[in-house]
């Protein structure tokens, strides 16, 4: 059950600082659609005009080929956001964005967002942060891509996935197939490095999470030679 527009702003870095009176202010600009597994819900190339924020479900940022294969940017759940780029320029968007699961989001145009920005400019400052946060972190993943192994890489994502929830487990749904996507890999050989990870009690998987165990381990493969 997704929560109201207010608990989900309340939940986003880009707004849980603000004032309750200028939260509830931008919540009541938000419209909330709803998008079935599998659905397209930003195509790369399209004009952008809205700040799209998940209530509920999860989605995965993506770039297609022209032969159809498809890399992973980043996988969004509850309580995060894309298309914020929308906010400050004109151009289209940059990559597609496909719900993983049955998905609730709340929309916020540009229009609507800007105006409110002049009386909020705390939000200007959120959203200055975030992107630079964004940018440091497209630094590391292509650092990872260049300089590390397939273990390195797995294990500097499973890092990164547990730390955005602020701790040592991780609870979104991904597949090997999906995590190969993720970092460059096949999915073949994913599922033997997080094998070995299990048997080096390194990770603990589950249906519902994945659970790190020897942070230090992991931390030592994601190190770049």
């Amino acid at each position: 059950m997704p929560l109201p527009p207010a608990d989900v702003l309340r939940s986003v870095p880009l707004f849980s600082r603000l004032p309750e009176e200028d939260l509830q202010a931008f919540a009541t600009l938000t419209r909330e659609r709803t998008y079935p597994k599998g659905s397209v819900i930003v195509f790369e190339d399209d004009p952008g005009d809205t700040l799209y924020l998940v209530a509920d479900g999860q989605v995965k940022v993506v770039l297609i080929g022209e032969d159809g294969r498809e890399v992973i940017l980043s996988v969004l759940g509850e309580g995060t956001f894309f298309g914020e780029m929308a906010l400050l320029d004109d151009r289209p968007r940059s990559a597609h964005v496909i719900a993983m699961e049955d998905s609730i989001l709340l929309l916020l145009r540009r229009d609507d967002f800007q105006a409110r920005l002049r009386q909020s400019p705390a939000v200007a400052i959120s959203l200055l942060a975030e992107l630079s946060g964004r940018l440091r972190l497209a630094d590391e993943k292509i650092g990872a891509l260049v300089l590390l192994d397939v273990n390195g890489r797995v294990a500097a994502l499973l890092l990164r996935l547990a730390q955005d929830e602020g701790g040592d487990r991780i609870t979104k749904k991904l597949t090997h197939h999906t995590i190969a996507q993720m970092i460059g890999s096949s999915r073949e050989t994913v599922s033997r490095t997080m094998r070995n990870l299990v048997n080096r009690e390194i990770i603990q998987v589950s249906r519902k999470e994945i659970v790190l165990l020897n942070r230090r381990a992991l931390l030592d493969a994601a190190q770049r030679p």
